[in-house]
């Protein structure tokens, strides 16, 4: 994981917490919080996915290079290290 990566993760992790945070020390009703919990947990979770989803492009577009520049040659080799 790079450095920006780690940066990121730890960026969107604070996030998720100080809201969560926000939203217990709110004086909302029990199922407002509920609610408010549920909607914030599916936008972190896409969130999530788009960026995984996002570095496996990242990450397929990389060996896709590398494969390109040694012309095939130790095809396999290299796909194995990169799966």
């Amino acid at each position: 994981m790079t450095n920006s990566q780690k940066v990121l993760t730890g960026l969107l992790a604070g996030a998720a917490a100080g809201l969560l945070t926000g939203i217990l020390l709110a004086p909302d009703k029990g199922s407002e919080t509920r609610r408010k919990i549920a909607d914030q947990s599916r936008k972190t979770l896409d969130s999530v996915k788009d960026f995984a989803s996002s570095s496996w492009d990242t990450i397929s577009e990389m060996k896709e290079k590398f494969m390109a520049k040694n012309d095939g040659r130790n095809a396999q080799n290299a796909e194995s290290r990169t799966m």
